[in-house]
C-alpha cells in the first residue's frame, strides 16, 4: 500500500480523528483532535468522512515523505507549509506527487496544524476510534506521538478528475479568532461570589507552560470559592474549567482525567472547544458568561460553517 515515511516528526505530532467516546467510567476520555473543527473541514475538503483520521501536529511541526501521489489538505494554524521546498496554501485541497515531501516549520500563530489525506491513514481503531490518546498509550500510530522513520499506509485513489477546493476566507476567518473564550456556568459556579465571578469574566489570563492535551493551566488574578476547600471528587468534563487550591483556573481538555475535587467555576461552550485547541504558552485568554441558549445558538451556527456551503473552488 501507499506509504508516508515520517523524515523529521515535529514536537508533538500524532493521529487524530474526534476521539473515542462513551468509556469515561473506565477512565478513559475522549482525546481526538484539540481543534476538530480544522480536523474536520480538512476532511470536507477532501470529500472525506469528518470523522476520518489526520495528522495534528504541535507548535513545531515535520517532514513527511510520500512514495505514492496523493491529495492532501492542510488546516489549522499556519506552519509554513511546502511541497519540496516550495510553499502551499492552507485550508486548500493540493495534489502531491509520488516521491515528493510535505515539511512544516514552527507555528506563527495558534498551536495546532493538520495534515488531512483522501481516503485517510490505515490506522486500526482501538475502542472505536482511531485518535492517539498519548497518557493512555492507546490509540493511532503505536499509542505514542511520531518518530523519525516511523512509516504509515494510507489509502490510494485515482486522481485524474482533481479538482482544489479551498474555504472560503471569511469562514477560516471566523474559525481562527481567538480573541475571546464564552462559557456557561458549571456545577459549582454558586461555589463563587458574584464578585469573583465578575473577577474571572473581567480579567486577562495568561496560558502557561505547564499546558498539554489533559489540561491548560492558566495565571491571572486569583480565584477564591465560598467554602475556601475542594468537593467531593465527581465527573468532569471536556471544557470544565476547576479553580486549584492557588486559586488559578485549570480547562480541562482532550485528555482530562475523568473526576476531580476541584470545584468548577465555568465550562467552555462546545462551540468554542477548539479555539481552547489553539491556544499556546503565553497566550492571553478572556472569559466572557452566556446563556445556554446562547451557546446552542453559536453551535449550531459553527455547524453551518462546516459546510460543502463553505467551500469554493481555488
Amino acid at each position: 500500500m501507499p506509504l508516508m515515511k515520517v523524515i523529521k516528526p515535529g514536537f508533538q505530532s500524532t493521529i487524530q480523528d474526534l476521539g473515542r467516546f462513551g468509556f469515561s467510567h473506565l477512565g478513559i476520555s475522549a482525546s481526538g483532535a484539540a481543534d476538530a473543527v480544522s480536523l474536520r473541514i480538512g476532511n470536507l475538503l477532501l470529500g472525506n468522512d469528518q470523522n476520518l483520521s489526520a495528522l495534528e501536529m504541535t507548535l513545531i511541526g515535520g517532514e513527511f515523505f510520500f512514495d505514492s501521489e496523493t491529495i492532501v489538505a492542510i488546516t489549522g494554524s499556519d506552519f509554513r507549509p511546502m511541497v519540496d521546498g516550495n510553499p502551499i496554501p492552507l485550508w486548500t485541497s493540493i495534489s502531491v506527487k509520488a516521491g515528493q515531501a510535505l515539511q512544516f516549520g514552527m507555528t506563527q500563530a495558534g498551536a495546532r496544524c493538520y495534515l488531512c489525506i483522501k481516503g485517510g491513514f490505515e490506522i486500526d481503531n482501538i475502542l472505536g476510534s482511531s485518535s492517539t490518546h498519548i497518557i493512555a498509550g492507546i490509540g493511532g500510530y503505536k499509542g505514542r506521538a511520531l518518530m523519525k522513520g516511523d512509516e504509515i499506509n494510507f489509502a490510494g485513489n485515482n486522481f485524474k478528475n482533481f479538482n482544489s477546493l479551498k474555504i472560503k476566507n471569511e469562514v477560516v476567518a471566523e474559525i481562527m479568532n481567538n480573541q475571546k473564550i464564552f462559557v456557561t456556568n458549571a456545577s459549582q459556579t454558586e461555589y463563587f461570589t458574584k464578585e469573583t465571578l465578575n473577577l474571572f469574566s473581567s480579567s486577562a489570563y495568561l496560558v502557561s507552560e505547564e499546558t498539554n492535551r489533559m489540561g491548560l493551566r492558566l495565571t491571572g488574578p486569583m480565584l477564591t470559592n465560598i467554602n475556601n476547600k475542594d468537593i467531593i471528587t465527581e465527573g468532569v468534563s471536556l471544557g470544565a474549567i476547576q479553580v486549584s487550591h492557588d486559586g488559578n483556573p485549570i480547562i480541562l481538555f482532550v485528555e482530562h482525567q475523568t473526576t476531580g475535587g476541584y470545584p468548577k467555576i465555568a465550562n467552555v461552550i462546545s462551540a468554542h472547544f477548539h479555539k481552547v485547541g489553539q491556544l499556546r504558552p503565553r497566550d492571553e485568554i478572556r472569559f466572557s458568561f452566556v446563556s445556554i441558549e446562547k451557546a446552542y445558538e453559536m453551535r449550531m451556527h459553527l455547524e453551518s460553517l462546516i459546510s460543502p456551503m463553505s467551500l469554493a473552488s481555488a
